[in-house]
């Protein structure tokens, strides 16, 4: 389980920088949504174990993280 949970967050950290190459700066909700998916997908993998609980973890992460970036 630890090598799944570590593969899930290298492909989290994977995304997060390629998100960051872009040309022009993420707004706060393109960040949020980006934070929240990686974390929600190492939580739900962890919490859950699976593929189906990593992108159910990563999914409710993404939603909670675009609303929280939207706010700041």
């Amino acid at each position: 389980m630890n090598s799944k949970l570590l593969m899930t967050a290298a492909a989290g950290v994977i995304a997060l920088s390629a998100m960051t190459g872009c040309g022009t700066n993420p707004t706060h909700a393109q960040i949020g949504t980006a934070t929240g998916a990686v974390v929600g997908g190492v939580v739900g993998n962890a919490v859950l174990g699976g593929t189906l609980g990593t992108v159910g973890g990563a999914a409710a992460g993404a939603l909670i993280g675009n609303e929280v970036g939207k706010r700041n």
